[in-house]
């Protein structure tokens, strides 16, 4: 908490600001309970006292890179969805955003103004590039990406 220069809240703060996802135990002397519940709430992984026991401080770290691979995992996993998502053409997206709202084919078609065989190819193919079987996978998919309000464009995206 009291390193020469940053102190420990300040380098979280600027990990923070930086989206730099990292988990972090604190270790301090100069802890108090104040100063303990901003850091947890920042989202530290642990606050620990000096003196530290050994075996307190490696379940700290261990917990910490467990929940580090767990927050990665999802990550990962998000990015891959986004990057699917990203395949699609503007039709495809188009069609995409309506079957997540729960239109129907001949509503889509009517909304697009094209034939409903259409949006079915479209459909067809987007269930393909997202590697999706169901509709309920589909909305799954919106909604990890955030994708299922009224403007389902990722950041970013000019389309």
């Amino acid at each position: 908490m009291r390193m020469p220069g940053l102190t420990g809240r300040q380098l979280q703060q600027q990990m923070a600001d930086m989206r730099r996802r990292v988990s972090i135990v604190f270790i301090s002397g100069h802890g108090d309970i104040p100063t303990t519940v901003r850091a947890m709430n920042s989202g530290a992984e642990d606050f620990l006292t000096k003196p530290v026991d050994t075996d307190v401080l490696l379940g700290a770290v261990e917990r910490a890179l467990a929940r580090d691979r767990e927050n990665r995992g999802r990550r990962d996993r998000v990015e891959a969805l986004r990057s699917r998502i990203d395949t699609l053409t503007p039709a495809e997206r188009k069609v995409f955003d309506l079957v997540v709202r729960g239109k129907l084919n001949k509503q889509i078609a009517a909304e697009l103004g094209t034939a409903e065989r259409i949006v079915k190819w479209h459909r067809y193919n987007l269930m393909q590039r997202l590697q999706a079987q169901t509709l309920a996978e589909l909305v799954s998919v919106a909604e990890r990406l955030g994708l299922n309000g009224t403007d389902d464009r990722p950041p970013g995206d000019s389309r």
